[in-house]
């Protein structure tokens, strides 16, 4: 399966937002393997998170973001179930549950009806490494105007992520042990 020529089935190879798809998606995947081969004892399969880590954003097309050239009519939040729709629709349904279950370091079942996200209501939580990877490796990188120059740093990662509550920060920091990101 090659992940490039899904994308560009699904998006004009000409346009901007191709281009900065391609980038954000080259440097998160580029993120994730490097992630993935500090684990080695975890087994995660690297050609899967090369496939999966070049789709994970597919569903961006479907957005309302001018800033970076998307003109849909959902909102950013639901890319991720979008994307899963799109690549279920492609018959890649590991793929798939990568894009819905990406965003930040997972949204329950109860936090989307709690409050009231315009998101299916189900658990949309990484389970499998592969998934813990890459949306871990995801955070490293916004898709604003310039951010092929700016990679984040933990804390920045750790500050953006704590708007959303302490226990996604404490998440993510179970992530950064698992994957050796930094020690406590």
């Amino acid at each position: 399966m090659d992940p490039l020529k899904i994308l560009e089935k699904h998006y004009d190879k000409n346009s901007k937002l191709y281009d900065l798809l391609i980038l954000h998606s080259t440097l998160v995947t580029k993120k994730a393997i490097e992630i993935a081969k500090k684990v080695p004892e975890l087994k995660p399969d690297l050609k899967f998170i090369k496939e999966a880590g070049m789709l994970h954003d597919i569903g961006i097309k479907f957005v309302d973001s001018p800033k970076i050239n998307c003109f849909g009519k959902h909102k950013y939040l639901e890319h991720g179930y979008l994307g899963r729709d799109l690549l279920d629709s492609e018959n890649l349904p590991k793929h798939a549950l990568v894009c819905e279950r990406h965003i930040g370091v997972g949204i329950t079942k109860k936090e989307i009806i709690e409050t009231k996200l315009p998101l299916p209501k189900r658990d949309m939580i990484p389970i499998s490494i592969e998934e813990k990877i890459i949306s871990v490796a995801d955070l490293f990188y916004t898709k604003a105007p310039g951010f092929e120059k700016i990679k984040r740093t933990i804390d920045e990662i750790k500050k953006n992520i704590s708007k959303h509550g302490e226990e996604k920060v404490k998440k993510f920091e179970n992530y950064c042990k698992m994957f050796k990101l930094f020690s406590y």
